[in-house]
């Protein structure tokens, strides 16, 4: 084996030595220019772990004649952790097994050296490595020379490690730290400016990063995901993580700080003027907290307007959840990007459609996925408290089917009666659990099912599903009203923005400018038509009786073609229902459309400068007809 070393006139001064607390007495490392020679290695029972001589029990096995100088350097033994964590899961084990397995002293912070304490393990806490008290609340901690100096210290420079040694700088070798939760505060309903700010770490990423700039010497972990496969790894390398290991942890600590500082960076470009200083407010010469008001309209702020949501300098975080067979075609490459949780707006990110959980069947192509945004989109107009379940079936973007009845499986039979044809190989989302009933329901109709969501599903109604094994079920756990959020579109070159469209106008701002006025029935069920409606690709004309879409027609260029459409479809049935068009009529064509097919009252817009005709023709036809001031285009 020496001569194996000599062959690669490899020096362990700098991985095995180096390390002032380290312990190493051997003869080898009591002399720095020794270059350890082949006496170190010789003795089997030697305490030096380096990779290149280890004790030769610890079933490594190196192939020297061929490992080079710098893989070696690459590779030093793991001494000393310094664990800071906010997610505690496995914590306790993965610290028992580097001090137990690998004789690694532990070094930790607050809340984390409790936790070891209490398991029983010894902790070198971390005021009792620098010397000085955590401070501050807990605000200044870590930032010390002693423990970044023990992180940043490269090992191969003799230079940094008489300096290290000067000033008492023992180094680290791994560091365990995973950061404040930073976005789960933000998406507290009762978050407050000065919350949010207290829970920006900055002992955490900076560890972090000091770690993952020296990889070369240091290991530095983030996801308790991966604390099995480490603790494996050291197994096979005798209590070392390779080069390439280490470099994919640092490589995960910059996506993660990365992620964390845009998080706070998007989070704080929505926030107005009132929460300048930091959440506190000046009176006289002290600097006193605001008082709750004023902190409460921090929150506000945050939840109730996205007046600085279009910041000059706008940021996406997007990671890659899974890659796709295809795109829209099978030439065309694809795949699925989650976002932020800064990004959703007041929504609550745990029901969020791409956080959906999918239960069975095939996996999601790139059309199940713009489907289920569009059934998704169309249900969630129709969930507050005073809803009743909502049904609504998709296909290629377009409703077919959308209808609200007193219980789950009555409303889907209404959408599914509304285009038989359509509904087969559809996409459907429901605004209630999904029962037994309900899936029996489908299957009696012969309906194939190509992609389905809901918030929630009964036992029984997983199991008859199974029967149906490609099926794509998803469910959110819960459901976001319309709106709240942002939206974002990509054109060549650049990405369009906008607040997410919701139908949240005011019905007793709207206007009745005809000689006949709508019934209460009618009222109500031109209200559904017109949250319906919204749904439906631009130009858009819906046709409803009983709470169901029985008439749609999508995506003309004109809007009689529209109107034609939605009257074919709808039929006899047309006769005494009501209509939505979700722009307004600039020429009376299309309501003479409607109106000649039976239909009794139409709600739009308005603001067209030839409203006069279109209400004129409206009295002719002795309809009612209502205004509501508002636009909802889907293009």
């Amino acid at each position: 084996m020496s001569d194996a070393l000599n062959k690669t006139e490899y020096n362990l001064r700098s991985d095995a030595c180096a390390n002032p607390d380290s312990g190493l007495n051997s003869d080898a490392c009591a002399n720095p220019d020794s270059g350890l020679k082949s006496d170190a290695c010789a003795n089997t029972d030697s305490d030096l772990k380096s990779d290149a001589c280890a004790n030769l029990d610890s079933g490594l096995k190196l192939d020297l004649d061929t490992k080079t100088k710098s893989d070696l350097k690459s590779e030093p033994i793991i001494k000393r952790a310094l664990l800071s964590v906010t997610n505690k899961s496995g914590i306790v084990n993965f610290a028992k097994a580097l001090h137990e397995q690998f004789a690694v002293e532990l070094v930790s912070t607050g809340g984390t050296a409790k936790v070891l304490i209490d398991a029983g393990l010894p902790v070198k806490t971390i005021d009792e490595l620098t010397g000085f008290p955590e401070m501050m609340d807990g605000r200044v901690k870590t930032l010390h020379p002693r423990v970044h100096g023990g992180l940043l210290a490269r090992r191969d420079l003799q230079e940094h490690m008489q300096q290290a040694s000067e000033h008492g700088i023992g180094m680290i070798d791994m560091v365990v730290v995973n950061l404040y939760a930073f976005e789960a505060t933000i998406a507290r309903a009762d978050v407050t400016y000065e919350l949010a700010i207290e829970n920006i770490d900055i002992g955490g990423p900076s560890m972090l990063r000091s770690a993952a700039k020296n990889h070369a010497s240091v290991a530095v972990v983030t996801a308790p995901e991966s604390y099995a496969s480490i603790i494996a790894e050291m197994h096979e390398l005798g209590g070392c993580l390779s080069y390439a290991t280490r470099q994919s942890l640092a490589l995960e600590v910059f996506k993660l700080t990365s992620a964390y500082d845009n998080a706070i960076y998007s989070w704080l470009a929505t926030q107005g003027s009132d929460s300048q200083n930091g959440g506190y407010v000046q009176k006289g010469d002290d600097a006193q907290k605001g008082d709750d008001s004023q902190r409460d309209s921090f929150a506000n702020s945050f939840a109730n307007s996205f007046t600085n949501s279009f910041a000059n300098d706008k940021r996406l975080f997007l990671r890659k959840s899974a890659n796709l067979r295809y795109g829209e075609n099978p030439h065309q490459q694809a795949a699925f990007y989650v976002g932020s949780s800064t990004d959703c707006g007041k929504q609550n990110s745990e029901y969020l459609l791409a956080n959906a959980k999918q239960l069975q069947g095939k996996e999601l192509s790139y059309n199940n996925y713009l489907d289920l945004d569009a059934a998704w989109a169309a249900v969630r107009e129709f969930c507050s408290a005073n809803d009743k379940p909502a049904a609504v079936i998709v296909k290629h973007l377009t409703p077919c089917g959308i209808a609200l009845d007193s219980s789950i499986t009555a409303a889907y039979q209404k959408a599914h009666d509304c285009d038989p044809v359509s509904a087969f190989g559809g996409v459907m989302a429901f605004n209630r659990t999904v029962t037994t009933e309900l899936v029996q329901a489908i299957f009696n109709n012969g309906q194939f099912i190509e992609a389905m969501v809901a918030p929630e599903y009964e036992d029984g109604a997983l199991e008859l599903l199974k029967q149906k094994p490609s099926a794509r079920i998803l469910v959110t756990g819960g459901i976001n009203p319309a709106g709240a959020s942002l939206e974002y579109r990509s054109i060549e070159g650049g990405i369009l923005a906008m607040t997410a469209d919701s139908v949240n106008e005011n019905p007793a701002e709207f206007s009745f400018p005809t000689d006949v006025k709508p019934t209460p029935e009618q009222f109500d069920e031109l209200l559904f038509a017109w949250r319906a409606c919204k749904s439906v690709k631009s130009n858009a004309i819906l046709i409803a009786k009983d709470y169901a879409s029985i008439g749609i027609g999508a995506g003309q260029p004109n809007r009689v073609n529209s109107a034609e459409l939605a009257i074919k479809q709808a039929g006899d049935l047309a006769q005494g229902a009501v209509a939505a068009s979700d722009a307004f009529m600039p020429f009376a064509d299309s309501l003479k459309v409607l109106t000649d097919g039976g239909v009794v009252a139409v709600i739009q817009p308005g603001g067209s400068v030839r409203d006069e005709e279109v209400i004129a023709a409206a009295n002719e036809a002795g309809i009612a007809l209502v205004f509501t001031g508002h636009r909802h285009f889907r293009h």
